[in-house]
């Protein structure tokens, strides 16, 4: 019998509109299933799914109701209930939690057993937990002397969405700053942007690291890298905040912010900053003028760029795999 004119027409699409993404799947099971001469193990084959797992549902199923095919609770029928008295137990908990609420079921189950109440740990948390489902355990109003610092609200940098993937060169530049302290009493702070797709970096030193700083090294990086940029991703720095992100929202460009302590999520540059500490920075004989070190930083960086084979792009250099990469986008185009 086809499944068609079980539920004809109108009323089957009506039906279809309120079914399940996993519903739906399992009624094409079906609708092949009737018009292949119910040919099961063809049906199992053409699916992918095993016959226990076919003949299940099909137990189940009714082409008059076709939410037999939806998922169904796996709920026990019998579900454990507490084995404690919740006018006597519950009510200790509860007041001792109250009387201290930063402590855990580890230390009240000390006091309630010290009190007599003889019962488990895991006994306590189970009431500490119904308490909070229904209401009854209010917790405390902090008093914001926490040492905990919470994070401030951005106006205009986000997480990096999951579905957000570099790409192509420029769809995500990393940007971060490393101390460099050449000599006793000098500090200075190096920027580095690096593009996670071609490995193209764009350097310069400053005395210091302010947002004020950070934003202008965006016009530098901008006017160095062979290729519009996108979006830009840095760590929670200060530097990184306040002009500079007004800087990336005025220019159109996506700025993606590092959760907290998580320095792994921009290993591109911060690979980037041990590569130029150890074969610039360890190396030059610069006398650490400003001036002097931006002059031999731009001549380093051309090397970088145009001269040094890298590893991670099949030892080409970020220029050669522009390059690259730019005739093979062509070909693609063209075909």
């Amino acid at each position: 019998m086809n499944v068609y004119e079980v539920v004809p027409g109108s009323r089957r699409l009506a039906r279809l509109t309120d079914l399940s993404k996993d519903a739906g799947r399992r009624l094409k099971w079906f609708d092949y299933y009737y018009s292949h001469g119910e040919n099961a193990r063809l049906t199992c084959r053409h699916f992918d799914i095993s016959p226990q797992t076919f003949y299940r549902w099909k137990k189940r199923y009714s082409g008059k109701h076709l939410e037999t095919l939806e998922n169904r609770s796996h709920r026990p029928r019998r579900v454990r209930q507490p084995e404690y008295s919740p006018d006597e137990l519950v009510e200790v908990v509860r007041a001792l939690r109250e009387q201290y609420p930063r402590w855990g079921k580890d230390k009240l189950v000390v006091l309630l057993r010290d009190a007599g109440c003889r019962t488990s740990t895991s006994t306590v948390g189970r009431i500490l937990r119904r308490l909070h489902e229904r209401g009854l355990l209010h917790e405390p109003v902090c008093n914001g002397i926490s040492a905990r610092k919470h994070q401030r609200k951005r106006p205009y940098a986000v997480r990096k969405p999951k579905e957000y993937v570099a790409e192509a060169p420029g769809d995500i530049v990393e940007v971060d700053t490393l101390d460099v302290r050449p000599l006793p009493g000098v500090v200075l702070k190096h920027f580095t942007a690096r593009d996670v797709v071609s490995r193209w970096d764009v350097l310069e030193a400053h005395t210091t690291a302010t947002s004020r700083t950070a934003s202008a090294f965006i016009d530098v990086l901008l006017e160095r890298m062979p290729f519009p940029v996108k979006a830009i991703q840095v760590d929670g720095g200060s530097e990184f905040q306040d002009l500079f992100e007004a800087e990336c929202q005025k220019r159109g460009i996506r700025l993606f912010v590092l959760p907290p302590r998580s320095p792994k999520l921009n290993g591109h540059v911060e690979r980037a900053q041990r590569t130029h500490t150890e074969e610039f920075y360890e190396l030059t004989d610069s006398n650490f003028d400003l001036v002097t070190l931006n002059t031999a930083l731009r001549t380093w960086e051309h090397i970088y760029d145009t001269v040094r084979p890298h590893q991670a792009l099949g030892y080409l250099t970020p220029c050669q795999f522009l390059q690259q990469y730019h005739h093979n986008r062509k070909e693609v185009m063209c075909h």
